[in-house]
This record gives C-alpha cells, structure tokens and sequence, in this order.
C-alpha cells in the first residue's frame, strides 16, 4: 500500500472516531475514487498515481464550485469548498507563480522554443516537472504569454 493512500486510510479512521461528518465523507470519497482506479486497472496504485486520482478530484471540485457560483447556489458551492479544503490537504506544497514562472522562463531556456509550435514540447518537459505541485492550466497561460 503506498504511503499516501496508508495516510488517507488512517485519517479516515480518525475522523470516524472523531465522528467528523464532513472530513470522513470528503475522505471516503478519495478512498472511493482510489479503490474504483485499482479495481478498474487491476493494480495496486502507487503514491504518484494516487495523487493523480486526488488531482483530478481536486480540478472536479473546482469546476463543480465554478458552475454552482454561476448557478447561484451558494449552498452547494460551500459544501464543495469545504471538500476542497480537505482533499488538498493530500497534495503536495502548491509553487507560486513566480517560481512557475522561473520554470517556465528555464523550460523555454533549456528547449530553445520559440513559438507557440514548440508549446507541446515545454508542457510535456513541464508536467514531468511541476506536476502535482502547480495547475496545469496556468502553466499552460504562462507559456502562451511568453512565448506570443
């Protein structure tokens, strides 16, 4: 069992013994989407591939809270916050934009890129790199900007 789904697994015992309502559902969720991957791919998931699960619940939770401020329904909008909040505790330390910046300023250093054809190149040297410890997406704009 990797570390990190060792982590979730006990935190999900103490927020039962805490009788936390809102950490343990947010906690079985990631144990849920976890479990469905292994089951899924037939393989016991590392940590780097666990965190990729706890990722793409991380974007969901922030697309989910886009749509419900469109919507109007603050309700809805506070309980996936309150998710978010949890679910990030599993990630590691997110980088500023200017330490991303500084990466991608090297990535287009050390690739010789130069325009925006070569932005496939820069994001795949940069995923291996930032990947878990920045959003994509602003990755992504960083580069567009630099690079037209």
């Amino acid at each position: 069992m990797s570390a990190l789904k060792a982590r979730v697994t006990n935190d999900m015992k103490l927020a039962m013994k805490a009788k936390d309502k809102a950490a343990l559902k947010a906690v079985r969720m990631i144990l849920g989407a976890i479990k469905q991957r292994e089951v899924d791919e037939r393989i016991e998931l590392d940590d780097a591939q666990v965190l990729t699960v706890i990722q793409k619940m991380v974007k969901q939770r922030k697309d989910s809270i886009s749509q419900f401020k469109d919507a109007g329904r603050t309700d809805l909008v506070d309980v996936e916050e309150a998710e978010l909040v949890i679910i990030n505790n599993y990630m590691p330390a997110q980088l500023s934009e200017e330490e991303v910046s500084v990466a991608v300023d090297k990535a287009i250093a050390d690739s010789g890129a130069s325009s925006m054809q070569d932005m496939g190149k820069l994001m795949g040297l940069l995923k291996s790199q930032l990947d878990g410890k920045a959003d994509m997406g602003v990755i992504s704009g960083l580069i567009r900007s630099k690079l037209s």
